[in-house]
C-alpha cells in the first residue's frame, strides 16, 4: 500500500463547485455571445505581403483600420518581413491592391504576393466537419472505455472529455480570442490528451480494486490517484513547456493554436483527477462491477 496518500477525493465537493462555475460561465457565454470564428468559418480574403525591412503587425493593424478596412487580422507568416492580412467580406478583385497602396502610402517598399478568398461555404463545411469530428471522437471514447473497462469508466471519461472541452471552447468565447482552423486542431488534441491521462488513472484504479479487496471506494481511488500523481506532474509540466515554448516563440500564426492547448492540458489533467474520478464514485462503483462475469454452470464443466 502506497504511504502518504493524498485525500483527493475529500476534495471533491470543492472541485465540483469549481467546475460547475466553469461549466456554467462557458455555456452562458457561448449561448450569449458565441465564438469568434476565424476567416476560415467564416470567409474573406488573405492577403500576403512581403516587406524589405523587419515590421510591426501592430502598425500595420493600425495603418488598415485608419484606412476604413474593418476587422483586420495581421500576422507574421514565417519571417518578421512578411505578413499575412485577413479581411472578412465578400470577394473584391482590387480588394489586394487596394491594400497595398496605403502600405506602400506609408513610404514603405511593399511587394504583394498573392490574394486568395475563402468562401463562406467551405467556412461552414468545415465547422461542421470539425463538429461532426468531435461528437464522433467522444462516441468512439465511449465505446473504447466501456469495451476496456466498464460502462461506468466509460461515462466518467466522455463526461471529463466533455468538461475539457466546453470549458476550452468557453475560454476562447469569454476572452474573444478568434477561433480558427488552428484551434479546431487544438481542441481536437485536447480531447486525446485528456483521454490519455484518464486512461492511465481508470487502469490503476481498475488495478487497485482487484489488489485492495477490503478497502473502500473512496480509499482506492485516492490511492490510486496518488500513485499516478507523479507520472500525472510530470507529462503535464513537460507539455506545458513546449506549448509555452510555442506560445512566445512560435509566433502569431499558431499563438491561439498554443493558447487553447495551454487550457486544455491544465483543464484536462485537473479533469482527469477530479472530474473522472469523482462521477466514479457517484456512478458507486465497486469491486464487483470490476471482476470477470461468470458463464452459468462453468464450475460444471471443469468436472470430470
Amino acid at each position: 500500500m502506497t504511504k502518504n496518500i493524498y485525500n483527493f477525493m475529500g476534495h471533491r465537493s470543492l472541485a465540483m463547485i469549481v467546475s460547475s462555475v466553469l461549466l456554467i460561465a462557458s455555456i452562458s457565454s457561448l449561448a450569449s455571445k458565441g465564438l469568434v470564428f476565424g476567416l476560415d468559418f467564416t470567409g474573406g480574403t488573405l492577403i500576403e505581403v512581403g516587406y524589405e525591412q523587419p515590421v510591426d503587425v501592430l502598425a500595420v493593424r493600425n495603418l488598415l483600420e485608419d484606412n476604413a478596412f474593418s476587422d483586420p487580422v495581421v500576422v507574421h507568416f514565417g519571417a518578421q518581413t512578411d505578413l499575412l492580412i485577413k479581411l472578412q467580406g465578400e470577394p473584391d478583385s482590387d480588394l489586394g491592391k487596394r491594400v497595398l497602396d496605403v502600405l506602400q502610402g506609408s513610404g514603405d517598399n511593399v511587394e504583394l504576393r498573392r490574394t486568395e478568398y475563402v468562401g463562406p461555404q467551405i467556412g461552414e463545411e468545415l465547422r461542421d466537419q470539425g463538429g461532426l469530428g468531435m461528437l464522433a471522437a467522444l462516441a468512439v471514447v465511449m465505446l473504447y472505455v466501456a469495451i476496456r473497462f466498464q460502462y461506468k469508466f466509460s461515462l466518467a471519461a466522455v463526461c471529463a472529455l466533455i468538461h475539457d472541452v466546453l470549458i476550452t471552447l468557453g475560454f476562447f468565447s469569454v476572452f474573444e480570442v478568434e477561433f480558427d482552423l488552428t484551434v479546431l486542431a487544438a481542441v481536437l488534441a485536447v480531447i486525446g490528451y485528456s483521454l490519455n491521462d484518464t486512461i492511465v488513472v481508470s487502469d490503476r484504479i481498475r488495478e487497485n480494486f482487484r489488489l485492495l479487496r477490503v478497502a473502500e471506494p473512496v480509499d482506492v481511488i485516492n490511492e490510486s490517484l496518488t500513485q499516478t500523481l507523479g507520472r500525472t506532474i510530470v507529462t503535464s509540466l513537460t507539455t506545458l513547456l513546449v506549448l509555452v515554448a510555442l506560445f512566445v516563440f512560435g509566433g502569431e500564426l499558431i499563438h491561439n493554436f498554443s493558447v487553447a492547448l495551454i487550457v486544455g492540458v491544465i483543464i484536462g489533467t485537473y479533469s482527469s483527477i477530479y472530474v473522472a474520478a469523482s462521477m466514479l464514485l457517484s456512478l458507486k462503483i465497486t469491486r464487483e462491477n470490476l471482476l470477470p462475469v461468470e458463464k452459468e454452470g462453468a464450475d460444471l464443466n471443469e468436472l470430470p
